[in-house]
């Protein structure tokens, strides 16, 4: 299982947390809010807070609801050596030829971000800010999976190619040692068309890097004396077992930016979705709507589309 807490004592990584970790997600969702033109910023910077926080409610809820896991990911490879021509990207083609079984086991991200989408705009339309706002922050974080590269492989954790905790690795302890870093200037979002298409090329995006990120680090195992790849980390009041900072440090070097180039494209591609959400809802202007009940928003729930079947954890 992918989310096992914030701190985990001598494990293999820092601390293991379903993908971009906390400070990852709610950095994505907080910059997603600076990309909005002026006439929806005004909603999102009122409430910048709430969609900060709320970034991390869905790996939360992979505690506590059984058909949460699958919406984080999709295993595209499963499904052969060409899997974006094989699959169909609307959902009911894909049930058709794959059974919604076969779906939900290996991950249903791209569907489960279109769907929040489209329950975004109809939370617009209806002049539901409240339901919208948290509609908001959950697409953020599901967007925000859609973009990391080990979201997309069956082999998600190294476990198939004996580099078990690589994706606490890339997606956590490569963004605590160098966000910081990062230039997180992403320009003003833009009108997205074809949202499930976008959504899709994002996927396709993510696992073209899948080999290079496993690669890498596989090269720099062989080259690392093993006391020289991990180090030992006093956190709070536990000792944690991490990789050493110079071994992040080079393959920081050898990814060239990849992590910090799909953080760019979340934080984008989030802003982008809430703002074409707005737009097929026809623009409506939240300072007419009655003030959000922001203490009743955790209470509001979706309805239930996709019934799982057994599947494994990402």
């Amino acid at each position: 299982m992918r989310v096992l807490g914030i701190l985990c004592i001598l494990l293999l990584v820092p601390y293991s947390v379903s993908s971009w970790g906390f400070y990852g997600h709610r950095k994505i969702n907080r910059l997603a809010v600076f990309t909005l033109p002026s006439e929806l910023m005004g909603f999102y910077k009122e409430h910048v807070e709430f969609i900060t926080e709320h970034a991390v409610d869905p790996d939360k809820r992979r505690y506590v609801l059984e058909d949460e896991a699958p919406r984080h990911y999709i295993d595209i490879d499963h499904y052969g050596d060409t899997p974006f021509e094989a699959v169909p990207w609307s959902w009911w083609d894909a049930v058709e030829k794959y059974t919604e079984d076969t779906l939900m086991q290996y991950g249903i991200v791209p569907w489960h971000c279109y769907r929040t989408y489209r329950s975004l705009v109809n939370a617009f339309t209806d002049g539901n800010w409240t339901y919208a706002l948290k509609l908001s922050a959950d697409l953020g974080h599901y967007v925000a999976d859609a973009h990391v590269p080990l979201h997309t492989t069956e082999n998600y954790n190294g476990q198939l190619t004996g580099q078990h905790g690589i994706h606490a690795f890339w997606e956590s302890r490569l963004p605590e040692l160098f966000a910081e870093e990062y230039d997180y200037f992403v320009g003003g979002a833009v009108y997205l068309p074809n949202p499930l298409d976008a959504i899709w090329d994002a996927i396709e995006a993510s696992h073209a890097a899948v080999d290079s990120v496993l690669r890498f680090e596989a090269e720099l195992t062989s080259s690392f004396p093993s006391d020289n790849k991990y180090a030992f980390e006093q956190r709070g009041s536990q000792t944690v077992k991490t990789y050493a900072a110079d071994f992040s440090m080079a393959y920081h070097q050898k990814l060239n930016g990849m992590v910090e180039r799909r953080m760019r494209k979340a934080i984008l591609m989030v802003g982008s979705l809430w703002y074409s959400a707005w737009l097929e809802a026809g623009k409506p202007d939240w300072r007419l709507e009655e003030p959000l009940l922001i203490d009743t928003i955790s209470k509001v729930t979706e309805g239930a589309v996709f019934q799982p079947q057994r599947s494994h954890d990402h």
